[in-house]
């Protein structure tokens, strides 16, 4: 019979020591709660003591000075930081200047905004890579269409845009109201 590995053992225990933490504010003991954030540790009694912690402690990543950059609201430098959806570039300034670099450069679609008429659709990609369309006015105009937009009028309603579809028979243009989504012949 073969001797068992003590760093098994050792290991387990260790993760059992994780596992009953007290609470550095009470001493009662730390439970994992789950959230839509994720899963953290949090004081057993809740809500006498607000006391949480993540599980997993990201490592945070320092600023860095973008040398020779400059924020064209307040002049101070630029800096790469680290946000809650990843790594961005803004004014080291912060909170005084609040200003960010677009990461995604806005293509034009070269077609008017049927909602407000003022004005233009631009190409824009979601922080899951998938592309859309928008009113450049937003937040004023929330007209919004996740297939490319063409000009022209639609056969049957009449509204002033039409989508670019990929069908299995081919490209078809389809109207942009969603109401309608009459495929044009």
């Amino acid at each position: 019979m073969s001797k068992p590995d003590d760093k098994l053992f050792s290991q387990h225990e260790h993760a059992l020591e994780k596992e009953y933490e007290l609470c550095p504010l009470c001493g009662n003991e730390l439970v994992i709660k789950n959230s839509k954030a994720g899963a953290f540790f949090g004081c057993s009694t809740y809500p006498s003591c607000e006391y949480t912690r993540p599980v997993v402690e990201h490592e945070r990543v320092e600023d860095k000075i973008l040398m020779g950059s400059e924020c064209p609201k307040c002049q101070s430098q630029l800096a790469v930081k680290q946000g809650r959806y990843g790594m961005f570039i803004g004014c080291s300034n912060f909170p005084q200047c609040r200003h960010i670099e677009e990461t995604h450069h806005h293509e034009d679609a070269g077609v008017a905004c049927p909602k407000c008429t003022k004005g233009q659709l631009i190409e824009r990609t979601n922080r899951y890579g998938k592309t859309f369309y928008s009113c450049e006015q937003y937040p004023k105009c929330k007209f919004i269409v996740n297939n490319q937009p063409v000009k022209g009028v639609c056969q049957q309603c009449g509204f002033s845009l039409l989508l670019k579809r990929q069908m299995a028979a081919g490209e078809k243009l389809q109207c942009a109201q969603k109401k309608c989504g009459h495929f044009q012949s």
